[in-house]
């Protein structure tokens, strides 16, 4: 049995609900929440922690599997845009670093 528009429109109205309720839940007291000091130090970590789950699998894995070979063009990208990032500490130039060193190996060598 298929969804009729009814269903249609209920799931949708009740994701935007729960949508608009869970991104204004900060915003919706008047005066702000208290926080206890040790959440607010482990606040200042979520997003680099969020960023290195995202980041790092992609770096080590491949289709699902640890990467067993050093001929993949992540690896060096990896290190060299490391490298960049702890000489001059700057963002753009490590993006920059890294798939200037990565591009090369991945499309013309076929890493």
């Amino acid at each position: 049995m298929g969804w009729t528009w009814l269903d249609w429109a209920l799931a949708i109205g009740g994701l935007a609900v729960i949508t608009m309720v869970s991104r204004a839940f900060f915003m919706i007291p008047e005066q702000e929440l208290p926080l206890p000091p040790w959440l607010r130090r482990g606040l200042k970590y979520a997003p680099l922690a969020a960023l290195s789950a995202v980041v790092a699998p992609e770096i080590v894995m491949s289709q699902g599997a640890l990467i067993v070979t050093w001929q993949d063009a992540r690896l060096p990208a990896v290190l060299c845009a490391a490298g960049y990032y702890f000489w001059r500490r700057g963002i753009l130039g490590t993006i920059s670093v890294g798939m200037a060193v990565y591009l090369p190996l991945h499309i013309l060598l076929g890493w």
